[in-house]
């Protein structure tokens, strides 16, 4: 009998860590994470960034949260770039941020910025009838207007809409497809460039060691044909550890 009373106190402690653990993740507060990385831009009043970022989903059901209840927060951020600067993505996600990591100035993704930066990696929702924020388990999964996903779509539209001068995106030469048309680079972003403002659109086709596609592909071709009058295309092979090597010189020169 001793022998199963320690089993049993040893389940019930589990058990407890267990929910312990669980809420934790549901309710460990968003907002102290948000105003910390407010805080390294300079310029704004992050308790006001978080109030319009909160507005937009709290106390609404979290299947039903559409991109415009972001406007707000794209107000506030009140976003814009120097010509040249925006690296769009698909599909390299470690590649393209260990570059802009390491080539600070030179290139901004939209993760780099104020208006990704922020919620960069992190899950929320609200609930009817409720003013908490909640986190990761207790929000629901790929529904199409979740607060995540609308929130990203949102902010893929402006920076898209920051874009000028010279504009590159890195994509994935590894893989069939490059430029997927379900991607959010094909279904937002490359729709909103528009000539003059966006004068040539770059892409860096990244590669191991064999390129499974070059830029003579077949889905490239459909993102040239998606582009708008006026916009040049360009596009350039590059092997990843070229990209690496690049990264770490100084300066802003070409790496492709």
């Amino acid at each position: 009998m001793g022998k199963c009373r320690i089993i049993s106190s040893v389940v019930v402690v589990a058990g407890l860590i267990v929910v312990a653990v669980l809420l934790a993740v549901i309710f460990w507060p968003l907002k102290p994470t948000f105003i910390a990385r407010c805080k390294e831009f300079k310029g704004y009043d992050c308790e006001k960034m978080w109030g319009t970022f909160e507005q937009a989903y709290v106390g609404r059901d979290p299947r039903t949260v559409p991109t415009e209840a972001y406007d707000p927060f794209i107000a506030a951020a009140d976003f814009s770039a120097d010509p040249n600067k925006l690296m769009f993505w698909s599909k390299t996600n470690k590649v393209v941020h260990d570059f802009t990591e390491k080539k600070k100035g030179c290139f901004l993704t939209l993760e780099d910025t104020v208006l990704g930066y922020m919620l960069n990696g992190l899950t929320w929702c609200g609930k009817e009838g409720s003013t908490i924020t909640f986190r990761s388990f207790a929000c629901p999964g790929m529904e199409e207007k979740n607060a995540v996903d609308s929130f990203w779509n949102r902010v893929s539209a402006a920076f898209a809409d920051a874009a000028c001068g010279d504009v590159t995106a890195m994509l994935n030469g590894d893989i069939a497809t490059p430029f997927n048309p379900n991607s959010t680079f094909a279904k937002i972003e490359v729709k909103r460039f528009n000539y003059p403002r966006v004068k040539s659109l770059t892409v860096v086709l990244v590669t191991e060691k064999s390129a499974v596609t070059k830029c003579t592909n077949a889905s490239l071709k459909d993102l040239q044909k998606e582009l708008k009058p006026g916009i040049q295309y360009n596009c350039k092979e590059v092997t990843e550890s070229k990209i690496q090597e690049c990264s770490s010189n100084p300066g802003c020169g070409a790496c492709w």
